[in-house]
C-alpha cells in the first residue's frame, strides 16, 4: 500500500530502520518482511560526515534506553537531502518541525489515499489494526482509526 502512495517517489530507509525491521522480523512480527523484500524500498547506508554527523546529532537529543535510533537515522536523511519524511513519534516530529523539516505521518498518507479514492476506509481500518498487532505506533488502538481522524479533522465523515 505505501508504494501505491508512493506513486512515483523514492522510498528511501535507513540501515538503522533496516535493523529495526530485521530485529523485528526476528521476534515473529509478519509486517517487516514486506518493507525488506520490496525492491521499491532503498536502504540508505552512508559515511558521508554530514549524514553521521547529524544522525549523531539527532542521537544524542533522541536515544533512550536504545530506543529512537531509527527515527534518528529518518531525521539525519531529511537534514541532509531535504526530503519529505514519514515520522509517527510526536518527539521526533517536534524535532523536524524545530530543524525546518517537512513532515507527515502514517495516518496523514492514509487518509490523503481515502480522501483521493485510492484507498476505502475498511481497507485503511484493517491495514492500521495489522500495523498495532505488529507493535507499530499509532496515535490510537486496534479498531480507533475511524474515531481518531474525525475526532482529530483528518477526514470529514463525508469522506468516510
Amino acid at each position: 500500500m505505501l508504494r501505491f502512495l508512493a506513486d512515483d517517489r523514492p522510498v528511501f530507509i535507513p540501515d538503522v530502520v533496516e535493523q529495526e525491521l530485521i530485529d523485528a522480523a526476528a521476534s515473529g512480527a509478519s509486517g517487516p518482511d514486506q518493507v525488506l523484500n520490496a525492491d521499491w524500498v532503498q536502504v540508505y547506508r552512508s559515511t558521508d560526515l554530514a549524514f553521521i554527523s547529524a544522525q549523531a546529532s539527532y542521537e544524542n537529543r533522541l536515544v533512550a534506553g536504545g530506543k529512537n535510533r531509527g527515527e534518528c537515522g529518518v531525521l539525519a536523511i531529511g537534514k541532509v537531502f531535504g526530503c519529505e519524511l514519514v515520522i509517527d513519534d510526536s518527539t521526533a516530529r517536534t524535532i523536524a518541525a524545530e530543524d525546518g523539516l517537512k513532515v507527515t505521518t502514517t495516518v496523514a498518507i492514509l487518509c490523503d489515499g481515502i480522501r483521493a479514492k485510492q484507498l476505502t476506509t475498511p481497507m485503511v481500518e484493517k491495514l492500521a489494526d495489522d500495523l498495532l498487532e505488529n507493535e507499530y505506533y499509532l496515535p490510537f488502538g486496534e479498531g480507533g482509526f475511524r474515531s481518531h481522524v474525525l475526532s482529530e479533522g483528518l477526514l470529514d465523515y463525508e469522506d468516510l
